[in-house]
C-alpha cells in the first residue's frame, strides 16, 4: 500500500495549490475558475473530488448547448469538462477506482469534445496506447500541406505526456502544431491518462512510438517520411529515448524532461506516484533506475530541441540541460523564468519550438532563443 502520509503534512496545500496554478493554465483551465475550485479545499485529499465536481458542472452546460444545437459552446464545455478531469488525477490519492473513473471521463469528454471541434479527428489505438489524431484545417479536403511541400500530406507530430498527465493535457500544444500544417496524434501510454488503471509505465517507451507510427501508416492525408515526438516532463525522457531507437522519426523536442532519476533523491509526491503507477515502491524503484539517458545520448541522430525553465528545480532530477550539452545535434531553448512544464511562459517557448519542429519536418534548420 502507498504510503501517502505525507499528504498530512501541513502547509502542503497552499503549496500543491501554487504548484499547480501554471500547469493548469498551460492545460487551459481559466486561471480565475483555478482559483475558484481551489479555494474551496480544506486538505489536499479533497482535490480529486473539487476537480471532478468541477468537470461535471462543465459537461452539464456542454449537455446543454449541444441539446439546444450551440456546437461551439458544448465542444468548448467539453473540452474544460476534460481537462478538469484529468486534473482531478494530478494528486496521489487512495481511492484508486475514482481516479481510473475520473480518466475515463475525462477521456469520454474529450471524445465528444473533438466530435463537435474537430469531426474528423480519428480515434488511434494499439498495443499499449490510445490516442487521438487531428489534422490541421488546411488540409481537411484540400490535400494542401502549409508546413512544407514535401510530400502528399501533412507531417505529423506525436505528443507524449509524463508521469501524471495524459492526452487531455497539452491542447496548447496540439493547437500551436495545427496552425502550423502539422498533424498531432496525442497518446496515452503505458500508466498514463485512461491506461493508467490498467498498466504500469514502460521505460522502453520507444517501442509505444513505433507501434504508434505503425498505426498511422495508410491514413489519409498524411505524410509518414515527416515524423516527429514531442515529450513533456518524463515524457521527455521517453520522446528522447525514441530519437535514440525509433529511425522513422525526423526530429525531436524535449519540454521539462529528466536526463536521470536519483529515486534516493526524490520527493514523496514523486516516489507515491510512481508507486502507485508501477504497482509498488520495489517496482518504482526498479522504474526509477531505468530512467537515465547517458547511454542513450550517442544513438540520438535525429535534431533535437530541449525545453528548459530555469526556474524549474525538482529533487532527485537531473535536468535535460545535461541531454543539450553531450547530444550530437541538439538545441538548448531555456527560458529563465520558467518553471516546470514552462505553463508560466508559454509565448516564451511554445510558438518556437512549434516552428522549430515544423521547419524540421520541411528541412529547414532555423535557430531557436527564448523571448
Amino acid at each position: 500500500m502507498t504510503d501517502l502520509s505525507f499528504l498530512d503534512t501541513p502547509g502542503l496545500l497552499p503549496a500543491f495549490v501554487a504548484e499547480n496554478r501554471p500547469r493548469a493554465h498551460g492545460a487551459g483551465l481559466d486561471p480565475y475558475e483555478y482559483d475558484r475550485v481551489t479555494a474551496a479545499l480544506t486538505a489536499p485529499h479533497d482535490w480529486p473530488a473539487a476537480c471532478r465536481a468541477a468537470g461535471r458542472r462543465h459537461a452539464v452546460t456542454a449537455e446543454r448547448a449541444a441539446a439546444e444545437g450551440r456546437t461551439v459552446t458544448a465542444g468548448e464545455g467539453y473540452r474544460n469538462a476534460a481537462r478538469w478531469f484529468h486534473f482531478a488525477g494530478l494528486l496521489p490519492h487512495a481511492d484508486r477506482t475514482a481516479a481510473a473513473e475520473a480518466a475515463d471521463e475525462a477521456d469520454e469528454a474529450m471524445r465528444r469534445a473533438l466530435a463537435l471541434l474537430d469531426p474528423d479527428a480519428e480515434r488511434v489505438e494499439g498495443e499499449g496506447f490510445a490516442g487521438w489524431l487531428r489534422r490541421p484545417a488546411a488540409l481537411r479536403g484540400a490535400g494542401a500541406c502549409a508546413a512544407g511541400a514535401a510530400g502528399d500530406g501533412a507531417p505529423v507530430v506525436v505528443v507524449v505526456p509524463g508521469m501524471d498527465s495524459g492526452k487531455e493535457e497539452f491542447h496548447a500544444v496540439a493547437e500551436a502544431l495545427l496552425a502550423r500544417g502539422v498533424a498531432v496524434l496525442a497518446i496515452d501510454g503505458p500508466g498514463q491518462g485512461v491506461l493508467a488503471a490498467t498498466s504500469a509505465p514502460e521505460p522502453e517507451y520507444h517501442r509505444v512510438v513505433g507501434r504508434a507510427l505503425d498505426a498511422l501508416a495508410g491514413r489519409d492525408g498524411l505524410d509518414p517520411a515527416r515524423t516527429a515526438v514531442i515529450g513533456l516532463s518524463l515524457g521527455g525522457y521517453y520522446a528522447a529515448g525514441a530519437a535514440a531507437h525509433e529511425p522513422r522519426l525526423r526530429a525531436a523536442a524535449v519540454v521539462s524532461g529528466p536526463y536521470r532519476l536519483d529515486r534516493d533523491g526524490l520527493v514523496p509526491f514523486v516516489t507515491a506516484t510512481l508507486a502507485q503507477r508501477c504497482g509498488g515502491y520495489r517496482e518504482a524503484r526498479a522504474f526509477a533506475d531505468r530512467v537515465d539517458l547517458a547511454a542513450l545520448v550517442p544513438r540520438i541522430a535525429v535534431p533535437l530541441l530541449v525545453v528548459e525553465g530555469g526556474e524549474d528545480r525538482i529533487p532527485g532530477v537531473t535536468p535535460a540541460t545535461a541531454l543539450a550539452e553531450r547530444a550530437p545535434d541538439a538545441e538548448l531553448l531555456l527560458v529563465p523564468h520558467g518553471n516546470h512544464l514552462l505553463g508560466n511562459a508559454l509565448p516564451d517557448w511554445l510558438p518556437a519550438t512549434a516552428d522549430w519542429l515544423t521547419a524540421r519536418l520541411a528541412g529547414g534548420r532555423p535557430g531557436v532563443r527564448a523571448r
